[in-house]
């Protein structure tokens, strides 16, 4: 593994915290070189110098936000001359807002979900996947969830965000089936992570509650997933990884011990 990743320049998007963070972390230990984004700017330079000081690789923190498409140009376009060439895209950052039913959800929190989870991802796309055909190599990972495959009640807008991750995926994976890009993606469950705190918008006894009664995946579960997918053989392209905790069978089927 650690052969096939060594040098290996990875983008990783969502990176300051949970499941963006632990897959730096898996990356730089298989000797990759990183280059991290995500708004909390502090986080990122905490994270690089750690994975540096730890891993001896080169990282690159990026402070940005997903949903400005003129900014991940610009960014991207500003990477020095040994990082510029993007091996692995990990589109990471995403996030779900309130439980509120479709036609009470707030206008702000739609946008903000839609714009992160479906044109951030498309940011990337866009800017990342053209020199990756024109290198002839590539691999485009997405952290997607199993509510794009499930829809459930109070999830509306995220799930339909999440859908559209899994569409947008299948459908790059036809677009550069010609060429030796590979496009994956990893849809887990329950994750304790930030995620639920986020979704209840600080509010961390309901959040706590999510995961109450279970053992819930951890982020290094994912981030395992993540690079178990981006290290196999060049002519394997793992398509889609559906991951739960044991006591989950469906996105609304779950075992909780009393």
């Amino acid at each position: 593994m650690s052969t096939i990743l060594n040098d290996k320049t990875v983008l990783i998007t969502g990176a300051s915290a949970g499941i963006g963070e632990a897959c730096a972390h898996l990356f730089a230990k298989s000797g990759a070189n990183l280059i991290i984004t995500a708004r909390r700017l502090n986080r990122l330079q905490k994270l690089a110098e750690c994975l540096k000081k730890e891993y001896t690789v080169q990282v690159v923190p990026c402070e940005l936000d997903v949903r400005d498409s003129k900014a991940v140009e610009k960014t991207l376009a500003a990477l020095p001359a040994n990082m510029n060439k993007i091996d692995i895209l990990v589109n990471n950052a995403g996030l779900v807002l309130g439980v509120e039913k479709a036609h009470e959800t707030p206008g702000n929190d739609v946008d903000i979900m839609l714009d992160t989870n479906v044109k951030g991802v498309l940011n990337f796309v866009r800017t990342v996947v053209p020199q990756m055909v024109k290198a002839k190599s590539g691999h485009v990972i997405n952290i997607s969830s199993i509510a794009g495959h499930e829809a459930y009640p109070g999830g509306s807008v995220y799930c339909a965000s999440k859908h559209a991750v899994d569409a947008l995926t299948k459908s790059l994976r036809m677009d550069v089936v010609s060429t030796d890009l590979r496009v994956t993606a990893i849809s887990p469950g329950l994750v304790d992570t930030e995620f639920s705190t986020v979704r209840f918008k600080g509010d961390r006894e309901k959040a706590t509650a999510v995961y109450a009664g279970l053992e819930a995946l951890v982020a290094e579960d994912i981030a395992e997933a993540v690079l178990f997918a981006a290290s196999r053989p060049a002519h394997v392209q793992i398509a889609d990884m559906i991951i739960f905790p044991t006591k989950q069978a469906a996105a609304t089927v779950v075992h909780r011990d009393q």
